[in-house]
């Protein structure tokens, strides 16, 4: 079964024409636009630059990014640029060290209570997830094509892929738990799929609960991921001072790179002490977009 008719099979709606694949075609312009940012926003191109460079007008990628991201490209490409970087990093060791406070002041504050977590049991990972059953299904998101895997816990997965690649995406998830048995099951991972890109499902009293599947060490990393507030960042060197292990950056890095439920554990918001992106598991274009998209919406809530 294809991935258009798997979509259109979970919500008729996307049966009719050129509907199924509206949230992928969006993103793909997106994709160009910030790839061509990316590369010339020292010069601060014109609207009309970027949009010859994603293939639409400059009315298409106004609107564009306005539905998408709640921000005009100009202000999408200032919250891409290196000072907006450094920006998100201004007290970020105080932010991980934070407690919790109290008010929903935005999508940010909500996001952070969205998300519950638990830990699967040492053993469970080291037998490379035997006796596991994951299922797993391909979603539009506002990132390009997701590949969800969920446990009968909760998401034990998530993943992107580009145009072509989502079978090779799926087979990189399936390494890090070879021993697992995997169904797919479109219909039944679509509610998750929902759940986490879209808004108005994020929910305290509902919160949606992510299985983390790694070593003690990693899964002490991704919950100190789960600690940074959308519309801010942190580094490397702070997550290890964070974990009681100063001179483990480099495993910090190697942890975060192997973060198994992206987004929703926002590894995307670690980035180098320069300001710099540094990488990505999924590609940098696909960082920027989502530091770009939570930029959005912190905005849009101050």
């Amino acid at each position: 079964m294809t991935l258009a008719s798997n979509l259109a099979a979970a919500d008729p709606r996307l049966a009719r024409p050129g509907a199924q694949s509206a949230a992928l075609r969006d993103y793909d312009s997106v994709r160009r636009a910030i790839a061509f940012i990316s590369e010339h926003w020292r010069a601060q191109p014109t609207i009309e630059a970027i949009a010859d460079a994603a293939s639409v007008t400059p009315d298409e990628l106004h609107h564009l990014f306005r539905r998408w991201a709640g921000l005009t490209p100009k202000a999408f490409m200032q919250a891409l640029t290196l000072d907006h970087a450094k920006g998100l990093l201004r007290d970020s060791a105080s932010v991980l060290d934070a407690a919790l406070d109290s008010g929903l002041s935005g999508p940010g504050r909500l996001h952070d209570l969205f998300v519950t977590h638990e830990a699967m049991s040492p053993g469970e990972w080291k037998n490379g997830g035997a006796g596991m059953t994951l299922s797993y299904g391909y979603h539009p998101s506002p990132f390009g094509t997701a590949i969800v895997i969920a446990s009968g816990r909760g998401l034990a997965g998530l993943a992107f892929a580009d145009p072509g690649q989502e079978q090779a995406a799926f087979v990189d998830m399936t390494r890090r738990w070879p021993n697992a048995t995997y169904v797919e099951d479109h219909a039944g991972t679509a509610a998750l799929a929902q759940r986490v890109f879209d808004t108005k499902l994020w929910c305290a009293d509902q919160p949606l609960r992510v299985i983390l599947i790694g070593t003690d060490f990693e899964v002490r990393v991704w919950e100190t991921l789960l600690r940074i507030p959308m519309g801010k960042a942190t580094t490397y060197s702070d997550i290890a001072a964070n974990i009681n292990n100063p001179k483990a950056s480099r495993a910090v890095g190697a942890a975060v790179g192997r973060n198994p439920v992206s987004f929703v554990v926002p590894c995307h918001r670690v980035i180098g002490k320069s300001g710099a992106l540094t990488g990505y598991h999924w590609g940098l274009t696909r960082k920027q977009a989502m530091l770009g998209w939570e930029a959005g919406r912190v905005t849009a809530a101050a």
